[in-house]
Order: structure tokens, then sequence, then C-alpha cells
């Protein structure tokens, strides 16, 4: 029995071509109110969080929504600031989302000077700025009261970072509530002024953190960004667990190379993504785990999905570093589905490191893979699905992050 990365429901198939990365026109009709294109003067995003339409996974509040509470949520900041602003999200709302009042570390946060906001469905806004300073790996506490009903909300799945909601206005209290959720709500960025620029880690359940120990944050991004250390470079997280490169599972976000655009180079401040995907769509093809089937797909489609992004990226000036893919052998699963899916990861994993395509690249499945075993993942790195690493995992995957960043193993 294989052990998936995640679980969602239903199926939607994309053309596997750079269609998804689309002309301006079809963008401006689709483009949210408080969009971000890519480099805002001033602002970079300090932490991110990509948005989920509303599904069943984990005991998560999204399809029940929110009614008269205060979501009390935790970011770690992965680079400080003099200044800040938030970004909420009401992107798969089925109504306007109205916000009675927010609160940034205890200090009123205002949109156009009002404490209150309303977000129209499919919709996104950003704050005024607070003035409010942070440091480098400062815990922040972001804290939303709604005073009715919500509907279905827009979320993130496997935060891996306790959420806490409770009855009635806290925003000015200390009372974290008592029922608790590992996914973020509505919050999908919090920028800083002062930083040198953003770097974007994009992908699936790897680089969303899958299986590292839950509050902490020992995701790679948050050992990139510590390694980064004095060059105030952010750090902003946009991977999705269960997310497909080239088809969609509604529960998984929405298709990989279709996303980019809005959660990778959408991000303020944005100079570089690093890119860590089609895991799933190769690992996953052809079976059914409650949530649809998985189209089978090629090693070749793979790569004109890459090609895409990378096109995207270049045409907005920014710089695309591709990650390999990190190895997935297991005894649970069937030797003919393995050597068929090892063969895509093989072929993709080979034009990464040398077609030159990308600027740089990120040798992930060196860095997590066994040396006795190519095809496995080192046991001392192993979360114990033998998909996923532990911590230090990845804490080896941002090491080799760090190394393909502009000023080291720069072509």
């Amino acid at each position: 029995m294989r052990t998936r990365k995640y679980l969602g429901v239903g199926l939607g198939v994309v053309a596997l071509v750079a269609a998804g990365m689309g002309g301006a026109s079809a963008e401006a009709q689709t483009r949210p109110a408080g969009w971000s294109a890519g480099r805002s003067a001033g602002w970079s995003a300090a932490w991110a969080s990509a948005m989920q339409a509303p599904t069943a996974a984990d005991g998560n509040w999204s399809q029940a929504g929110f009614d008269h509470q205060t979501i009390r949520q935790t970011v770690r900041m992965s680079t400080g600031g003099r200044s800040l602003r938030i970004r909420l999200s009401n992107l798969y709302g089925t109504k306007p989302l109205q916000i009675t009042g927010i609160t940034v570390a205890g200090t009123d946060v205002t949109f156009h000077g009002s404490r209150r906001t309303t977000i129209a469905a499919g919709r996104t806004t950003t704050s005024d700025a607070v003035a409010v300073s942070t440091a480098a790996g400062e815990q922040l506490v972001v804290s939303l009261y709604v005073d009715g009903v919500t509907g279905p909300a827009t979320f993130h799945e496997d935060g891996l970072t306790t959420t806490f909601t409770s009855a009635g206005n806290h925003l000015h209290d200390n009372a974290p509530g008592t029922a608790t959720s590992h996914a973020f709500y509505y919050l999908t960025g919090v920028d800083v002024t002062g930083a040198a620029g953003t770097i974007v880690t994009y992908g699936d359940s790897i680089t969303n953190g899958h299986n590292s120990t839950p509050d902490v944050d020992h995701r790679y991004s948050d050992d990139l960004a510590q390694r980064l250390g004095k060059r105030r470079l952010g750090v902003a997280n946009v991977g999705i667990s269960g997310n497909l490169l080239l088809h969609e599972l509604p529960c998984f976000g929405e298709v990989g190379v279709t996303r980019f655009r809005r959660d990778a180079l959408g991000q303020p401040g944005v100079r570089t993504v690093i890119v860590e995907e089609g895991e799933n769509d190769i690992w996953d093809s052809e079976f059914n785990f409650g949530c649809g089937v998985t189209p089978r797909i090629t090693a070749d489609q793979l790569i004109a999905g890459y090609r895409s992004m990378i096109a995207a990226a270049h045409a907005r000036g920014v710089r695309i570093i591709g990650g390999t893919i990190t190895p997935f052998k297991a005894d649970y699963m069937q030797p003919a589905d393995f050597a068929r899916a090892e063969a895509i990861r093989t072929q993709a994993n080979q034009w990464i490191r040398t077609s030159g395509e990308y600027d740089a690249v990120a040798d992930f499945a060196r860095a997590v893979g066994d040396p006795a075993d190519e095809q496995r993942i080192d046991p001392a790195l192993d979360s114990g699905d033998h998909l996923h690493p532990n911590d230090a995992g990845y804490a080896a995957m941002a090491v080799v992050a760090s190394e393909a960043l502009p000023g080291r193993n720069q072509r």
C-alpha cells in the first residue's frame, strides 16, 4: 500500500504547455485586487502562504468557516524590517469577507485608514503600513476578528503551526482560545520594508515542509532563511502539500504551472524562485487516493512545464533555480510502478542538472539521497515514509539551496 503525500478531492486536467503562464490580457481579467507585480517598490515578502480552496482534511476549519470568532495565527519572519503590512486572501470565498479588526503584535492594522475591511470573493487585499519593526526569526502573532458568518474559508492546509480560534473579539487580550488547527486562514503574506528582496521557495509538500516537526519551523525554507543571515533577504514559502505541476486535484491547490505567476512571481520583492515540483506527478500516477486519479505523465511533459515557468520568470527579470526531484523508493511500491516512476525522475533530473536552462541547480536529490542507494532517501534523513525528509533532511536541502543562490555557485 502506498502512502500518499496528502489526500484530496477531484480532478481537472490542464494543457501541458505554457498556456498556463498565459499572456497579459488573460492575467488582467483574473488579477485580484492587491496583486503585486513582483518587485513592489520598497516592500519584500518576509513570510507567505499559498492559498487553497476549502477542503476537509485533518480537522481544519475551512469548510465550516467562522462565526463571530477571533483567529490567532503565528508566523515566523524570515527577515526583519522597519515596518510591515499584511496581505489577506478571499480567493476561494463564496461571498465578500468582512473583517471587523486585525492586530499584529497587538497593534491595530488598518486598510485605507479603517480598521474594518471587506474583501470581495476571488480577491485579495493589502493593509496600510504598520509601524512595527521586526527581526529575522521573530514569531509574529496576527489576530483577525470576524463579527459575522464567513462561509467556507480560503486557507492553507498543512501549515505545521498551531492556529487558535475563540468565540468573540479577543484582538487585544492574550487568551489564545482552546480549539486548534494546523492551517492558515485568509493570511497569505507579511511584507516588510528595509529588506534586500525575497527568495521564493515554490513546490509541493517537500517545499511546504510536510513531516517536519510542527511549531518549531524546520522547513527547508526556514533553515535557508537562517543561513542567509545578514544578507537581509526574505524567504517566502509557497509550497502546497499534494500540489502537482501539470494537473489539478482541487484540494491540493491549483495546477503548479498556473499558480506559479500568482504565488511565486507575485511576491513583493521577488528576486529568485527555487522550484521543487513534479514528484507528485510521477509518484502518484494513475492511482486514486480518494480524491481522483492522477493522470500518467512523461518526463518530456514535466520538462515542458519547467520551461514554461523558466520563461515566465525570465520575462519578469527573476532568477529561477531548479531543484532536482528527491528519491522515493520504498518497499511498499510495486516493482513495475517504481521502475516506471524512477525512469521519469531520472530523465527529469538529468535535464535539470545538465540543460543549462535554469539559472542554477539545487541538487536536492543528492542532498537527501542514500549514498548506498541513490533511489532512496538516506535513512538518517528520512521522516519515516521514505518520501519526505525529516528535520535534518530539510536542513540538508537548505544547504544546497543556499549554495545555488547568487553570489555562491552562480553560472
